[in-house]
């Protein structure tokens, strides 16, 4: 296949949304010489869901496709069972294999929301590590790295000053996510910031191996919508890709306005100059445009202007949407719990009771904040609200 060389995207690739490049010559001169790249970026099944901060390193993987360059997909669904230790200050808990193949199920097509899924290499790192001759790998693996480069990672090193346990399998990681790249035979490898530990092991480790040394792309890792972590479902301020252009685009509306322009770098193609520009001359109308701009990439530019409108008549004009779920019940009056998880807008009696003692739930125009309340419900119904974003009318 024919490999774009051009020099304006091939600027684009090591400088956008790039945290850093390891080694930046090297790396330009493989993408000037037309050569095709093998290029890797693997994704540990530990969840069911990818968010928009995982959507960053598959943006950066889009750019190489776009060009010509080979990509590979690894899934790591034996690594998984592990875990990786990068960012944690305590063990990760073991996933069982048929946890890491129910979280497999949805990764590969919620992937291809970004990039061209029937020209990526899909891989599974069982191919080489659920072989019989394992144990031999594993013993010939870790004679050619030593504990204390292991042990030289900033988690390792927070963890033995505080007294913390390291576990072996935690130190294993780094040297089978190293030999990845190895039995892939990578010539670049992406990932976060938080993955550059991991991401050298594979160039020492292909070294090892008499393989030439894979180039290194670390993106920046992108914080959730409250401004404060990064993005992820244990933090409840993710954005998935599988969301509702509504919630999608309710979500982006309440970041910070200081993540603007980072979330225009990361998530959108639309030029920076023009983003900042946008920024400066009306920043509620720039956050608008960056909502419209991410549901459509993940959905399509009619549900964008549709979920645009639907925020202004609920958030600027304190409206209700114009479509709403309708329940009709059996009762003239329920009490608010039951009312609540009847409608599906409380998963649980607990979550039910949760959200009226926090004050976000509203029948008609009244908050409701009494667990023990009875809602009454006239014939024509009435509209009952979960936070800002979710509705429904109960009739009678």
């Amino acid at each position: 296949m024919k490999v774009n060389t051009d020099e304006k995207k091939i600027q684009e690739i090591l400088t956008r949304g790039v945290e850093e490049v390891i080694v930046k010559e090297s790396l330009e001169k493989k993408l000037k010489s037309g050569k095709q790249l093998r290029v890797k970026f693997g994704i540990d099944p530990t969840g069911t869901d990818l968010h928009i901060g995982h959507a960053v390193p598959l943006r950066k993987l889009k750019q190489f496709q776009d060009l010509g360059h080979k990509i590979i997909l690894l899934i790591g669904d034996y690594t998984a069972r592990i875990g990786d230790p990068s960012g944690r200050d305590k063990t990760r808990p073991v996933l069982s294999e048929k946890e890491v193949k129910r979280n497999m199920k949805t990764y590969v097509a919620q992937a291809a929301k970004v990039i061209d899924i029937k020209k990526v290499e899909i891989r599974y790192n069982s191919e080489w590590y659920g072989k019989r001759d394992f144990t031999y790998l594993l013993m010939d693996l870790t004679s050619k790295i030593t504990v204390a480069r292991v042990l030289e990672r900033d988690d390792f090193q927070k963890r033995l000053k505080e007294g913390s346990d390291i576990q072996m399998q935690e130190m294993v990681y780094p040297l089978l996510q190293g030999y990845d790249s190895v039995a892939l035979q990578a010539d670049v490898e992406l990932g976060g910031s938080d993955q550059k530990f991991n991401l050298l092991m594979g160039r020492k480790v292909q070294k090892r191996y008499d393989q030439p040394e894979q180039d290194i792309i670390t993106v920046p890792l992108l914080e959730g919508i409250d401004g404060e972590k990064k993005m992820s479902k244990s933090y409840g301020n993710y954005i998935a890709l599988l969301d509702s252009p509504e919630d999608m685009f309710g979500k982006v509306m309440s970041i910070p306005d200081a993540l603007i322009l980072k979330y225009f770098e990361l998530t959108t193609d639309v030029p920076l100059e023009e983003a900042r520009k946008n920024i400066e001359d009306n920043p509620m109308g720039a956050k608008k445009r960056l909502a419209r701009e991410i549901v459509t990439l993940y959905h399509s530019v009619k549900e964008a202007k549709e979920a645009e409108e639907n925020f202004v008549k609920i958030f600027q004009k304190k409206e209700a949407p114009s479509e709403v779920l309708s329940f009709k019940l059996k009762v003239k009056s329920l009490n608010i719990v039951d009312l609540l998880t009847e409608t599906g807008l409380a998963a649980s009696r607990s979550e039910a009771r949760r959200l009226v003692e926090q004050g976000g739930v509203k029948v008609g125009d009244k908050i409701i904040n009494d667990i023990n309340a009875v809602v009454e419900i006239p014939a024509e119904g009435v509209l009952v609200q979960k936070g800002k974003r979710h509705f429904v009318k109960v009739k009678s």
